[in-house]
């Protein structure tokens, strides 16, 4: 019979909570010994941004992966590297699509001029900051919240309260608005749940969020969630409709941007939903 300790520590909110500190405090660490050490070199800044998100993703990872493999006494089978090549490529290939997609809306409505192309160097800001947001937000997110959430509401409530926590958590970048959080949600909340809800593995989503941040921001020189980023492949001025460029935010403001993350998260969920993928909530298993 498990004791009151056992089932307290085991409850799914005290899981949730012990996961995020856990996470959350390896970034600090990270941060903390990478700036200590690399501050004192004369590395380029683009490289030490590169090594200090190299660094702190392997600390992300690593305390995830060691936590719930002695907290919840099992394998960590979302971060397995069986299939990574199919879940990696698939989820890059989809959010590199998808923002092409959004930048081409805005091109043909006028709204988008090159203006200068760079060395293939400038693409490194994009790249660290991609790399580890991707894993920091997914893990927290997808891995953390969404994972032990669905355990016990399902797929479907899960899916909601870990996509509306992902959008308005960006109420905190620049330029952000309630319009803004609800289109980060439905757009990419969404869309990056379904996809592991689909790979049953993190790696999809966490590339899906990688190849959508770094294709906007370091590819097409857009604004990155309301951010500006120091240097990009393409250097580009956005004008036009807000509705359409997406304003000071940046293209996941846009309507085409809410459109086709919502479109294409809908196809990946029917797909999921078809292969016996989805979880029903833990009341509804009982009555079965």
């Amino acid at each position: 019979m498990e004791s009151k300790a056992y089932k307290f520590f085991h409850f799914p909110v005290v899981r949730i909570i012990a996961g995020l500190l856990a996470v959350i405090g390896a970034i600090i660490i990270g941060q903390l010994t990478s700036g200590t050490i690399l501050n004192k070199t004369a590395i380029d800044k683009d490289y030490k941004d590169i090594i200090s998100g190299g660094w702190m993703a392997i600390l992300v990872l690593g305390t995830y992966i060691l936590l719930f493999k002695y907290y919840e006494k099992r394998k960590i089978n979302e971060l397995s590297l069986k299939k990574f090549g199919k879940n990696a490529i698939t989820g890059f290939l989809i959010g590199l699509i998808l923002q092409a997609l959004v930048v081409l809306v805005i091109y043909l409505t006028g709204g988008y001029q090159v203006l200068s192309l760079n060395p293939f160097t400038y693409l490194l800001p994009a790249f660290a900051i991609g790399i580890t947001s991707a894993i920091f937000e997914e893990i927290l997110i997808r891995g953390i919240l969404y994972r032990i959430t669905e355990e016990s509401l399902g797929t479907i409530w899960a899916l909601v309260i870990s996509s509306l926590l992902f959008g308005f958590l960006h109420l905190a970048n620049k330029n952000s608005s309630v319009y803004s959080a609800f289109a980060i949600s439905i757009e990419a909340g969404l869309l990056l749940g379904v996809s592991y809800v689909y790979a049953k593995n993190l790696w999809m989503p966490i590339l899906l969020h990688f190849s959508w941040n770094f294709a906007e921001g370091g590819i097409f020189g857009a604004n990155l969630s309301g951010n500006i980023l120091s240097k990009s492949l393409i250097t580009a001025r956005f004008s036009g409709s807000d509705w359409i460029s997406g304003g000071a935010f940046g293209p996941e403001n846009s309507v085409q941007a809410i459109i086709l993350g919502f479109a294409a998260a809908v196809i990946i969920f029917v797909i999921a939903y078809k292969q016996g993928k989805l979880i029903k909530p833990y009341w509804k298993r009982k009555t079965n």
